[in-house]
């Protein structure tokens, strides 16, 4: 009996080290966070890069009486693989539903177009192929660039007192580094609000570079967009 458990022992911790000889390197992550301004047109972007290169990003795009649309994008050895965004749009002065999906090949080839507007199966144009591509992008590079400069998207509610992030921190101060027009700031010191905006953190405040969307306490926090699915083969 005593010869089987020393075998046994020393069978398990051969085993064992052999195991653990040949566990993979964990792949570092990294995560960034942004957004812009532009015209009607306001964005909310997120991207993740793994190993130091392009692994996802997403965005949350709102263009006011126009529509909105959010966005998710996957790489796969530094090219863009595959892409969804669904949102409405507007078409005979209404908004309509719509979902675009597209997966490219290694040489960036449109292997697959899936565009449903209103119902109707629509072809999609070699310019909007190349647009969706920028836009994909544009994520990933305004992200990162202003994590660069120490700014994410920060979203939270203001009460005129304390702000309190989506992830349930609670700052005493909000500080403002742009010049915002009146009605905004009476409606920042009299109603509780949901911001979006692209800032930092500092001690006891958060301080707004670029202040994105402005609503009522009712907007619910925007969370990236998760349209791939995880397991979709490249």
């Amino acid at each position: 009996m005593k010869n089987f458990l020393v075998s046994s022992l020393i069978t398990c911790l051969i085993l064992g080290c052999s195991t653990s000889s040949t566990l993979p390197n964990k792949e570092q992550y990294s995560y960034y966070t942004g957004g812009k301004s532009a015209g009607d047109a306001t964005s909310l972007y997120w991207y993740t890069e793994k190993s130091a290169s392009p692994s996802s990003a997403a965005d949350y795009v709102t263009a006011g009486d126009y529509g909105w649309y959010h966005s998710d994008y996957r790489w796969s050895q530094g090219k863009l693989r595959e892409m969804i965004r669904e949102g409405e749009r507007l078409k005979n002065d209404a908004l309509v539903n719509y979902r675009i999906h597209i997966r490219f090949n290694k040489d960036g080839e449109a292997i697959y177009q899936h565009y449903r507007l209103d119902g109707k199966v629509l072809p999609i144009k070699p310019t909007e192929l190349v647009q969706y591509v920028d836009e994909a992008k544009r994520a990933a590079n305004v992200a990162k660039a202003q994590d660069k400069k120490g700014f994410r998207l920060i979203q939270g509610f203001w009460d005129g007192d304390h702000f309190e992030t989506c992830e349930g921190k609670s700052y005493d101060h909000l500080e403002f580094n742009q010049t915002l027009p009146a009605f905004v700031v009476n409606r920042l010191s009299d109603v509780e609000n949901y911001v979006a905006f692209v800032g930092s953190r500092r001690n006891n405040s958060v301080v707004v570079e670029d202040l994105l969307l402005l609503s009522d306490d009712g907007h619910k926090c925007v969370e990236r967009p998760s349209l791939l699915k995880e397991d979709s083969n490249l």
